[in-house]
């Protein structure tokens, strides 16, 4: 009977313990590395995650077109997201929004979170009980555990590291590489990851980019937004889905367009006369290099088959984006053909 009780009572011990552990880990251990940031020409906001955590995108990235971003990790408080954002709109700087989040969190020795607001503020804050290494850069400025740094332009912040290299590889790339803001973005995480990244390997990322009136039908300001649930590779696979990304979803660059002359005409035509490419003909008339009403629509038509959509132009033009897609998949067909 004693021996009955003894035992009831060890499994009763360790129940309890198993509840208050759980109760004190009742956030989602995200240990990642993450950059936010904003072009102050645009108006781009926008966060670059990866993270050795299961479909990282709506835990930590948060943005807000004309107001700012923010990635919230570690012992995440998916709650810094909404309350951030609503701090900055509402007119704090990413210093004081972050200052408010984490004054009013018991846990924030645990968390780590960094904000950049519309005018390019820029916050970061590690817990003092993140796991090693974990720290943030704010611009210029470096910061380790249990301050606040701030600075211009973005954050960079990381936890659970195989060293600092990998937050300083996301600041140095994303100042140094040119273009929009999602190419920096994209740029800085490839660069942190291959600095070292999560000592515990990868698993999940995400790209979100706001920006007023640039969704598919200029109806929201949801410029980007990627994520990767679950893959072996999920840094290559984030730059393979922006790049899918940039042909179906942006709109075309005036340096890119070509002019369709004879040549390229009869190549198209040539194409769109073929039924058996898409079980539909799109062109009927003669390959004669006549860039003609006909031939316009016959394009038109395809772009919007092939989900070029935003590139479907009313001139003579097409870019060379789509026309290199175009090319490839039909060389690819007549090549299992």
């Amino acid at each position: 009977m004693l021996r009955w009780i003894s035992c009831l009572m060890s499994m009763l011990i360790f129940v309890l313990s198993l509840l208050h552990v759980l109760s004190l880990n009742r956030d989602p251990l995200v240990s990642t590395f993450s950059i936010v940031a904003v072009d102050p020409e645009t108006g781009d906001v926008g966060v670059a995650v990866q993270s050795k955590f299961p479909n990282v995108r709506p835990v930590v990235p948060w943005a807000e077109a004309g107001v700012g971003a923010v990635a919230t990790q570690s012992f995440a408080n998916i709650g810094y997201g909404s309350k951030g954002l609503t701090l900055m709109r509402n007119g704090a700087t990413a210093e004081e929004a972050l200052r408010i989040l984490i004054a009013g969190d018991s846990a924030r020795d645990v968390r780590q979170v960094g904000l950049v607001d519309a005018k390019g503020n820029a916050a970061s804050w590690t817990g003092n009980e993140c796991f090693d290494w974990a720290g943030g850069r704010a611009g210029s400025n470096f910061g380790g555990k249990g301050v606040v740094v701030t600075g211009k332009g973005f954050a960079a912040q990381g936890n659970i590291l195989v060293s600092r290299e990998t937050v300083e590889a996301l600041a140095k790339t994303f100042q140094e590489t040119p273009g929009p803001l999602s190419d920096k973005l994209v740029a800085a995480l490839v660069a942190g990851g291959k600095a070292g990244g999560d000592r515990r390997g990868e698993q999940s990322a995400a790209l979100l980019v706001k920006r007023a009136g640039a969704g598919y039908d200029g109806t929201t300001d949801d410029y980007i937004d990627i994520s990767i649930y679950d893959h072996p590779t999920p840094l290559k696979e984030l730059e393979r889905l922006y790049a899918l990304h940039k042909l179906f979803f942006f709109r075309s660059s005036p340096e890119n367009l070509i002019t369709i002359d004879a040549s390229l005409c009869k190549e198209l035509q040539s194409m769109l006369l073929d039924k058996a490419y898409k079980g539909f003909q799109f062109y009927a008339g003669p390959v004669n290099g006549t860039f003609d009403a006909g031939t316009k629509k016959a394009l038109q038509d395809f772009m919007g088959w092939e989900n070029y959509d935003v590139r479907i132009r009313e001139d003579d033009k097409i870019d060379k984006e789509v026309l290199q897609d175009i090319r490839r998949n039909y060389a690819e067909w007549k090549k299992r053909k």
